[in-house]
């Protein structure tokens, strides 16, 4: 079905930060340093707009301070989420919310910036973020945000077994992946123009995950996911999908090639 007229999707990068390849895919080189990306999307569609992932936030230092010494990597704060909405001039009261792919600090710091948008959030995720040292970030820019709360009350979509499509039109739905943290997503978006995206978190940090499947090496695997096996057969599924959507693991900043940035409003 196609989808409605008025959805169109738009890259927010708000900084990068440090990570050797080593550590972040199978075979990659201590000598080769990577820029992991920390970004939002929005996605506008005219029944209201969704923010995925918030990226950095004005406070970045403060939300450094809440980690453990060995997590924090170097790192290049560029202009937060909301900075870019307003210097575009965009109407927040459009936001339906920032749908978040899960709750680890470099995809919530940004929040701080967003009062008053509602943070989605699956029930699963919650219990995770609100009990797991992880969450340290997410209970600390949460506060004063209503979190609504959805369920995966569509069924199966794209081989995953359960979704919420947020609009009831199929443009963008929430599927289910778990594994990196107890309730991760996957949102997959239509846009007007016919392009399909897969905004997959992080399944695989890099686009090596699906170009040639390889996965965090073992103990990042360890460290970083809940539940490998699930990670695993996630990422199996949307490298079955390559080729078909435009996928994009939110730390790889070549998978947002093509994807616009939003315009100051004089150039709007």
């Amino acid at each position: 079905m196609p989808a409605p007229a008025g959805i169109t999707v738009h890259h927010l990068p708000t900084g990068t930060y440090e990570t050797r390849a080593a550590l972040a895919v199978q075979g990659g080189s201590w000598r080769d340093k990577r820029q992991f990306a920390a970004s939002a999307v929005l996605v506008r569609h005219p029944d209201g707009d969704l923010l995925i992932d918030a990226g950095f936030g004005s406070s970045l230092a403060q939300h450094l301070a809440l980690l453990p010494r060995y997590r924090r990597a170097p790192h290049e704060l560029g202009r937060t989420a909301a900075d870019q909405l307003d210097a575009a001039g965009y109407d927040r009261s459009r936001l339906l919310g920032v749908v978040l792919t899960h709750t680890h600090w470099d995809h919530v710091s940004g929040l701080d910036g967003l009062g008053g948008t509602p943070v989605w959030i699956n029930q699963d995720e919650l219990r995770y973020a609100t009990s797991e040292p992880d969450g340290d970030v997410f209970r600390h820019v949460s506060r004063g945000h209503e979190l609504h709360e959805y369920a995966f009350d569509n069924g199966a979509h794209l081989s995953f077994p359960a979704s919420h499509d947020v609009h009831g039109d199929g443009s963008v739905v929430i599927a289910l992946a778990g594994g990196h943290t107890t309730g991760s997503v996957i949102v997959f978006v239509t846009a007007t123009s016919g392009r399909r995206y897969a905004f997959i978190g992080d399944l695989t940090w890099q686009l090596d995950g699906i170009r040639r499947g390889a996965e965090r090496p073992w103990l990042m695997r360890k460290l970083a996911d809940v539940d490998p096996t699930r990670v695993h057969q996630g990422l199996q599924r949307m490298i079955a999908l390559d080729g078909t959507l435009q996928i994009v693991p939110a730390h790889d900043l070549a998978a947002y090639d093509g994807i616009p940035t939003l315009l100051p409003a004089a150039h709007a």
